[in-house]
């Protein structure tokens, strides 16, 4: 398939690098949740120069921390939990496992997938900081915003102009879902050639090799027993389960400590196992560019929609839209910016350069932020997480909105290019 990179090179060390460079990673234990971490608020609010008049916000957004995308991990877990019970090898950590995941369980029964409070908060913040830091935006403004079908995407988007319309109820709002929107917000469903990629899983033996090197299995024997039977093949799978489970605990306001269960140092290595596969399948590598690409569309609507305002043609000073991880990560990885782009051939040097947690925890952001100066030119800031970002070469956050736009377009493949 076309755009897939391998060479002999490139498989050596995808194949054998992380025997022959392990790198060991010390994050926090809240961090170690990775995409499944809450929404981390910003500690400050970004200023502007008096200089610069915001005139029109592009937004893309993830959805808000959530209730488990499906049953299929924690009844896997509460099988293998149940199992030790019956042949008497559970121990009493995985007793107190047991009944958490049975608790997980019982919360989201009617509620898979679903967002949660703490997702709606997550997205009622993050608007209620964009009209309090650029309020004269938001004077009898005119707001698009459009979502994936996914119902937790919906929510969000309508928590997030709900809490917009609360603090001014002469904001204009129209909001659009479904699936004729899947090109912009779901192209991991509809693009045949990220469909190809994903089935012939060109990634798999690099993914596989860095489980097989890296991987413990100790937390796991913890909670189902030392006599617990299981085949090398099912353990390292469980493993992630296990991890999964854990550390998405948080996201639907369950207290748990995940240091009850895992050592930092356990935590740390099932997290990079867990990153490293979306960094595989949703970002450009040297295995493929196809999981960045499928964003050229959402690039280029944004690249659009900003050509429009900055020629007066805009029918809205603001433009919302909402959609998955798998929505971010592509178009992040696309605009190569900082901490989300990152091509290697030692793949256990991943985990020290992209991190899930930073890129896309839940309710993770891109907003591009257009000014008008004082002199009639157009700027651009571009903020990730609600935080100032300076890509490519930029000296400045604050860069004319005409080299951001050959930047952009240069990211784009010419195949997807009108």
């Amino acid at each position: 398939m076309r755009r897939i990179l391998f060479s002999v090179i490139a498989i050596f060390c995808s194949v054998y690098a992380p025997a022959l460079n392990s790198t060991v990673t010390t994050y926090s234990a809240e961090n170690c949740q990775g995409s499944l971490k809450p929404y981390p608020i910003p500690e400050r609010a970004y200023n502007y120069p008096d200089s610069l008049t915001p005139v029109f916000i592009n937004h893309v957004g993830r959805h808000g921390s959530r209730y488990p995308a499906s049953a299929a991990n924690c009844i896997a877990m509460k099988r293998a939990l149940v199992h030790a019970d019956s042949l008497g090898t559970i121990t009493p950590l995985g007793e107190n496992l047991l009944a958490m995941v049975e608790y997980a369980i019982d919360c989201s029964n009617g509620r898979w997938g679903a967002l949660d409070s703490l997702g709606m908060n997550e997205h009622r913040g993050i608007a209620s900081r964009m009209y309090r830091n650029f309020p004269t935006l938001f004077n009898n403004a005119r707001i698009k915003a459009v979502s994936s079908y996914s119902p937790r995407c919906i929510m969000s988007m309508y928590s997030f102009t709900h809490q917009l319309s609360r603090l001014n109820n002469r904001i204009e709002i129209n909001t659009d879902s479904g699936r004729e929107i899947s090109p912009l917000m779901r192209p991991f469903d509809v693009d045949q050639e990220y469909t190809d990629f994903r089935n012939e899983k060109a990634w798999e033996d690099t993914y596989n090799a860095y489980i097989e090197s890296v991987i413990p299995t100790t937390a796991l024997r913890r909670v189902l027993g030392e006599g617990y039977p299981i085949d090398d093949a099912d353990v390292a799978n469980l493993a992630l389960i296990e991890y999964y489970v854990i550390a998405g605990m948080s996201a639907m306001e369950i207290d748990c400590d995940a240091t009850n269960f895992f050592t930092l140092d356990e935590y740390n290595a099932l997290w990079s196992c867990f990153s490293l596969r979306q960094y595989l399948q949703r970002t450009a590598t040297t295995v493929s560019s196809i999981p960045a690409d499928i964003a050229s569309p959402l690039l280029l609507d944004i690249i659009n929609s900003t050509d429009d305002a900055v020629a007066g043609r805009a029918d809205y000073a603001v433009h919302l839209r909402f959609g998955h991880a798998e929505t971010l990560m592509p178009l992040l990885s696309l605009m190569r910016l900082p901490g989300c782009y990152y091509m290697t051939n030692y793949f256990d040097t991943v985990a020290k350069n992209w991190q899930d947690f930073n890129v896309v925890p839940m309710a993770a952001n891109l907003q591009i932020i257009l000014f008008k100066s004082t002199g009639g030119k157009y700027y651009v800031r571009i903020d990730h997480n609600e935080t100032p970002v300076k890509f490519g070469k930029a000296e400045s956050v604050y860069t004319p909105w005409s080299d951001v736009r050959d930047y952009l377009m240069r990211c784009i493949p010419i195949y997807y290019q009108p």
